[in-house]
């Protein structure tokens, strides 16, 4: 589903990603872990598309992103969703407007269609009823299950979470770890998932790769991270390094 070969980005001259690989099979939930400023956050641009890697190649679905053809970059950014880390809902669209705007851009669904998609998404997120709120009328939780909403709305295949829990009390990580899970398993998304929270990387995930020095080590999961043969990956877990 996802396969980096060996890329590389940089910034002002400073790599921020180097000889990166990583392959993602469908179905699968990963995550990504490591310090704020690290690159985790420009890995998720580069999965979709939204920057070019200066070398090497990433591949989706078979679509080779590093060929520079627009219309199939266009038709692969397509397979995604996104729920980024502040939410970026639109604060003058309501809920209703705000999980729309997908559909609107990308499909051709009739009125009738798009309403009960909406409502089926809003009640797959547990915020049935809000389509009339406002971003200001929602509490930090509600905001995030309505950004999560508009990412799966159009029912991408592959859904990228870019600090999905930050900010939110352990309560509410708690529900949108959950909901994460939930989506996975009833949608079939393949899922990755940029985060440093520890609940999160041990709720949510099958994998979990290190970034370091703009590369990944070699995957733990949730059974095997605490006792992680690399001292830096321990370091991490315990709050080393945060």
């Amino acid at each position: 589903m996802i396969k980096l070969n060996a890329i590389y980005k940089s910034f002002s001259g400073k790599e921020v990603v180097k000889d990166l690989s990583i392959e993602v099979k469908k179905g699968e939930k990963v995550a990504i872990i490591g310090p704020s400023g690290i690159g985790k956050s420009t890995l998720l641009r580069l999965i979709m598309g939204l920057q070019k890697v200066d070398r090497g190649r990433v591949v989706i679905d078979g679509r080779d992103l590093s060929l520079n053809n627009p219309e199939l970059l266009r038709n692969t950014r397509m397979k995604f969703g996104m729920l980024f880390q502040s939410a970026a809902l639109f604060d003058s669209m309501n809920v209703e407007s705000n999980v729309a705007f997908p559909l609107l851009e990308n499909t051709s669904m009739s009125e009738g269609a798009m309403q009960e998609r909406i409502r089926e998404t809003l009640q797959l997120v547990e915020m049935e009823g809000s389509e009339k709120l406002m971003p200001s009328d929602l509490s930090g939780g509600q905001r995030k299950r309505i950004g999560l909403a508009r990412a799966i709305v159009a029912r991408p295949e592959i859904v990228l979470y870019d600090e999905p829990t930050t900010g939110l009390d352990p309560i509410l990580s708690t529900n949108i770890e959950d909901l994460i899970v939930k989506l996975s398993e009833q949608l079939h998304m393949t899922a990755v998932v940029v985060t440093h929270q520890i609940s999160t990387i041990l709720r949510t995930v099958d994998s979990i790769y290190m970034m370091q020095e703009g590369k990944l080590m070699a995957p733990e999961t949730a059974k095997t991270i605490h006792q992680s043969a690399n001292d830096y990956i321990r370091s991490f877990i315990k709050g080393g390094l945060e």
